[in-house]
């Protein structure tokens, strides 16, 4: 798959002056709360509306959606207010309520994602479709997954194909829900650059403080738009009650957003030409001392295979790790990049040792 203009046509078609907004709660609870929320998202900038019909959650007893019962009510969203509409759909049988519903936008959560033979099973559900089809990132970080989903879809036949960058579990405790690791997202728009992407604030975070903050770094990082959930009682929601908005709410976020030109000109392009000159340079110092450390890293190599020590030395590396994050913070630097740093550098010192000591 190869990076076309043609990825980003049904964005296009909708002739948006603004980011693409799909907007609307985490679960359809009930026909008056769908079309009280759509109704007061109308005239907001929400271009779809969403609502959740299946919800697959992560352990069971959990409220999994009102199921196939609410694809009626948002037909009758689209009918009344002029929204595209949009589901989450995980398998065979969703895709067909769904087409048969005629609903604009399928999404493919991120726990389906996750599941090759889940995605395909979709991909061929929906070959050749002209509906607008929609991909979660996987709940691991793995790019190549989130890109095999996509081309699983783009082999169906299907063009019309966007992604969602929702964020990434974690094993450890986070201020996020999901740990947006900006870099995926950016590398696959690196690949991909005409593939829409829209991230999604509210899972990323799993609160409604962050949500603005969160919002604003996806378009400086030019996201075509965002998936943010919106309930007219949020604190009463039958899911996800700590993630939702008011549209009250959403308009005032959209309306504090900024939207920032995708390129610099004039005097702003001589200035940042100049400074990158000064990032380009200081980049290549640090992989200068990069290569330094390796080469005391193979020395101290050398003595551990003489001397038949063990490679990893827990307590030397746990101090190196403490003492780096101790310095990264006087310099400004958060621990959590000082960390994710020093272990890619320490992973790769191993690696050098062990084909010193191995022989290989």
């Amino acid at each position: 798959m190869e990076n076309t203009k043609e990825f980003r046509t049904w964005l296009d078609d909708m002739q948006l002056d603004h980011p693409l907004v799909i907007a609307g709660p985490c679960s359809a609870e009930t026909e008056e709360q769908v079309l009280k929320i759509a109704h007061e998202l109308k005239n907001t900038d929400a271009t779809v509306f969403r609502a959740g019909v299946w919800k697959p959650r992560t352990r069971p007893g959990g409220f999994e959606g009102i199921g196939a019962i609410a694809l009626p009510w948002l037909q009758r969203v689209r009918k009344e207010t002029g929204m595209k509409i949009a589901v989450e759909v995980a398998n065979l049988a969703h895709v067909k309520l769904a087409l048969e519903a005629d609903v604009d936008i399928l999404w493919i959560g991120a726990r389906t994602s996750v599941n090759p033979f889940a995605v395909q099973e979709i991909a061929d559900a929906l070959n050749g479709t002209d509906k607008i089809v929609l991909i979660k990132n996987p709940i691991n970080p793995d790019l190549a997954l989130w890109l095999g989903g996509v081309e699983r879809l783009y082999t169906a036949n299907i063009k019309n194909l966007g992604v969602i960058h929702r964020g990434f579990s974690s094993y450890k405790k986070t201020s996020y829900r999901n740990v947006p690791q900006w870099q995926l997202p950016i590398a696959l728009k690196q690949r991909f650059p005409d593939l829409p992407i829209i991230n999604d604030p509210s899972h990323i975070c799993g609160n409604r403080t962050g949500i603005q903050e969160i919002s604003q770094i996806a378009l400086d990082l030019n996201f075509e738009g965002l998936m943010i959930e919106t309930h007219i009682d949020p604190d009463n929601a039958w899911s996800d009650a700590a993630q939702q908005i008011t549209p009250d709410r959403l308009v005032e976020i959209m309306n504090d957003l900024k939207v920032r030109e995708p390129k610099a000109e004039g005097e702003a392009l001589d200035q940042l030409k100049g400074l990158r000159a000064e990032i380009d340079v200081i980049d290549n110092h640090i992989l200068d001392t990069l290569a330094e450390r390796m080469k005391v890293v193979e020395q101290i190599g050398d003595i551990k295979k003489a001397d038949n020590i063990s490679i990893l030395q827990d307590s030397r590396w746990a101090a190196i790790l403490e003492s780096v994050k101790r310095e990264g913070a006087v310099r400004g630097l958060s621990e959590a990049f000082v960390e994710s740093v020093f272990k890619s550098i320490h992973q790769e010192s191993i690696n050098h040792q062990e084909k010193i000591v191995s022989g290989k």
